[in-house]
């Protein structure tokens, strides 16, 4: 069946591959391992040479290996998730995404010749229910925000180029959680991920997500509860271990994001740490490096090469099997090998603030054009989304990929040629001053970069 697959129509895939969940979800562990053998026959479908023989047979054998410490965690994860999530995520992520989307993508690229997302980031609001220490949103209220239509005309249109992954960030997006259902059940063939700060998940919340089955959320946490609070205020802690117990009773999907930086690194890559949310019910983890935008920046918040060659080291470990922690930590700057260095600029990703400007980037505040006046191929071929797409990567090293942290003579370039205007809501800064900021770092990192890189290079060549 798996060989006559890619000749049925699209609804008729779907229906095949919801089958196959179904199947997959009547079943006991052990009874499992045909069923995921015939979801890593449906990839090969879609991704074709992409998926070489050599990484088919890895993840076969992974497949088939007795108490496979990655196949435990999945059927942990489809024991403990309610089957609709399950089902929708498998659907809409997997099928949607990965599979079928990738391969539009990878067309869509070819036919106009700029970069085309595999997902886009947007802003429902500014506004946020918070006042965190060092963050803007919970003083800007909501001077900015996208309307329903606007959100729904990003999702629409970037379907029609092979997107089926949206996140939301903000502010705090769950501000929004009315227009964020009607989003998710407007289009439930795509996977949403939300990254908020907990304290609006509730149980009538937690049962109309289950109910659409298509959102999947990202708590923000900053270490333990003394570290969280000092940042974030009293009881944010607490609130956030209570949203996990609801999340986790309900079977709904969920991971953790986390800033690193040279004061909480250790803290938020500990075993106790890992471990804790793991059993919470935690899946993952997004770990972005502290980025020293704004004119307000501490740059003494920039981890040292020793410590981003710690954390290297560490998720390494960590996504190794000589780890049991049932968790997947992904780490945004030092996993550039894994996607071919810098993902932004519409390459992987890109950002739609709450004003409507496209950003090649969360952190790069600078933009060409609006979702108000532009469709999201006239943002991708907007002049600073073509110079992402000329000069990307920035850096062979893939330990350098950031045209703004590492390679700040870069960013200022392109920034200064396409004229792009500064769109940061808060604290505004000239390119020149932003890159300022970067040179001693990227100056420092680069001979550790070079080892490091270096090293990996001769133990997988």
């Amino acid at each position: 069946m798996i060989h006559s697959f890619e000749t049925l129509s699209h609804s008729v895939q779907r229906k095949v591959a919801a089958g196959l969940v179904d199947n997959i979800l009547n079943k006991n562990a052990q009874e499992r391992e045909d069923l995921f053998l015939r979801v890593l026959d449906m990839a090969k479908v879609f991704w074709g040479d992409r998926l070489t023989e050599e990484q088919y047979a890895v993840v076969a054998a992974e497949i088939c290996k007795p108490d496979s410490r990655w196949m435990n965690i999945i059927n942990h994860a489809l024991n403990e998730l309610h089957p609709n999530v399950i089902k929708t995520t498998f659907l809409n992520l997997g099928y949607e995404a990965f599979f079928r989307g990738s391969r539009e993508i990878k067309k869509n690229r070819r036919i106009y010749n700029c970069n085309i997302p595999w997902l886009i980031l947007f802003d429902p609001t500014s506004a946020c229910n918070m006042h965190c220490a060092g963050c803007w949103a919970g003083t800007y209220g909501d001077r900015h925000q996208l309307s329903f239509e606007d959100m729904d005309k990003i999702v629409t249109e970037g379907k029609q180029l092979g997107i089926y992954l949206y996140m939301m960030t903000g502010g705090e997006p769950l501000v929004r959680k009315k227009d964020i259902l009607r989003l998710a059940e407007k289009h439930s063939d795509v996977q949403f991920a939300v990254y908020t700060n907990a304290t609006l998940i509730d149980d009538m919340f937690c049962e109309e997500v289950t109910r659409v089955g298509n959102i999947a959320f990202f708590l923000s946490v900053e270490g333990d509860e003394h570290a969280n609070d000092s940042r974030r205020g009293d009881g944010h802690y607490q609130t956030v271990m209570q949203a996990m117990k609801l999340l986790k009773k309900h079977g709904i999907l969920f991971g953790i994001s986390v800033c690193y930086t040279s004061q909480n690194i250790k803290a938020v890559t500990s075993d106790e740490f890992l471990t804790d949310l793991s059993q919470k019910g935690a899946k993952f983890g997004f770990y972005f490096h502290y980025m020293p935008i704004g004119t307000d920046a501490v740059v003494q918040l920039l981890p040292t090469p020793e410590q981003r060659s710690y954390i290297i080291d560490r998720f390494a470990h960590i996504r190794s099997p000589k780890s049991n922690i049932a968790f997947f930590p992904i780490d945004f700057q030092n996993d550039g090998k894994y996607v071919g260095g810098c993902i932004a600029g519409g390459r992987n990703y890109f950002h739609i603030n709450a004003a409507g400007d496209a950003e090649p980037c969360v952190f790069i505040h600078y933009s060409n054009a609006n979702i108000h006046s532009s469709s999201l191929l006239d943002i991708l071929q907007s002049p600073l989304f073509m110079a992402y797409h000329r000069n990307q990567p920035f850096n062979e090293n893939h330990l350098l990929p950031c045209p703004m942290l590492e390679n700040p003579e870069a960013l200022k370039e392109m920034v200064t040629q396409t004229k792009a205007k500064n769109t940061d809501f808060a604290s505004p800064e000239s390119v020149e001053h932003l890159c300022e900021k970067c040179h001693v770092y990227a100056d420092q990192w680069f001979p550790t970069a070079e080892r490091l890189w270096n090293e990996q290079k001769t133990k997988y060549d």
